[in-house]
């Protein structure tokens, strides 16, 4: 199993940037891909990007320019970088590890807000 830790939420004016974290730990070695969903009240959780263990890279249409992911290999960690924040991006987001097993692990999630 894989533990997933997440950090760099928060608020944000619209215009603004956060920068998301996800540490992996536990069974690393099994990590196909990572990648961050997010859920917002009332709407159904939606894939916001991910990323391969050999680097590949998608996104959803409407982050494609605004985000990026990128991930340490080695360390098993992966990064969202959010730039020109909207308040449609305001929702919480959770980090997964998807494995060659098949499996699926999450993390906690953490809120982004994005509010003037």
């Amino acid at each position: 199993q894989v533990q997933l830790v997440e950090s760099g939420g928060g608020l944000v004016q619209p215009g603004g940037s956060l920068r998301l974290s996800c540490a992996a730990s536990g069974s690393i070695f099994s990590i196909n891909a990572m990648g961050w969903y997010r859920q917002a009240p009332g709407k159904q959780r939606e894939l916001v990007a991910g990323i391969t263990s050999g680097g590949s890279t998608n996104y959803a249409d409407s982050v494609k320019g605004r985000f990026t992911i990128s991930g340490d290999n080695a360390q098993k960690t992966v990064y969202l970088q959010m730039n020109s924040l909207k308040p449609e991006d305001t929702a919480v987001y959770s980090c997964y590890a998807f494995t060659r097993h098949g499996t699926m692990d999450w993390g906690q999630g953490t809120q982004v807000t994005v509010s003037s």
